[in-house]
């Protein structure tokens, strides 16, 4: 069984095979040509706005890079004003510290000078209390005695003798103070 193949079709260019080319190529093109444009100008749209979104973000981004920068650049100035501030401060309290520490010592000065003074006042007191003690015992050791000179001579000669003497040995100054 032999098969005739019949080889003038396939490469030869009839009219139908050059109708059903151009009719192939005519529906092709036109395909194309409403294809292009019902397809064409909305993903041209779609990729414009892709774009434009794109560039956008891009724009914001620096944009934001650059606010971010400046806020970076004001938080360290802050930061420094901080540093500085603080130091003020710790210089101030030094400071005031130190005033403080002044007024204490100058407070403790004079209070130890107030106690000085009035432990000597209180010496002295005593000293004038010892004195008048010691005057007041004299007083009556003498009066005892003469009283018994006295009792054992009542001679008035020899008893103003005695008183003399007794004022002379006390003398002025302690009947004066």
């Amino acid at each position: 069984m032999l098969i005739a193949v019949d080889y003038t079709r396939l490469f030869g260019l009839d009219p139908q095979l050059l109708f059903d080319a151009s009719t192939i190529g005519l529906s092709v093109l036109v395909l194309s040509f409403v294809m292009g444009y019902l397809l064409f100008d909305p993903v041209k749209k779609i990729l414009k706005d892709r774009s434009d979104r794109i560039a956008k973000d891009i724009s914001d981004a620096e944009s934001d890079k650059d606010a971010a920068a400046k806020l970076k650049a004001e938080y360290e100035a802050k930061l420094k004003d901080v540093d500085k501030e603080a130091e003020t401060i710790l210089a101030e309290a030094r400071q005031k510290a130190i005033r403080q520490e002044a007024k204490i010592i100058e407070g403790a000065k004079e209070e130890a000078f107030r106690i000085t003074k009035r432990a000597q006042q209180e010496a002295e007191l005593e000293k004038k209390r010892a004195m008048d003690e010691m005057k007041q015992e004299v007083i009556q050791i003498a009066s005892l005695m003469a009283s018994k000179v006295v009792a054992a001579n009542i001679d008035t000669s020899i008893q103003n003798e005695l008183i003399d003497a007794t004022l002379r040995e006390m003398g002025d100054s302690t009947w004066r103070s």
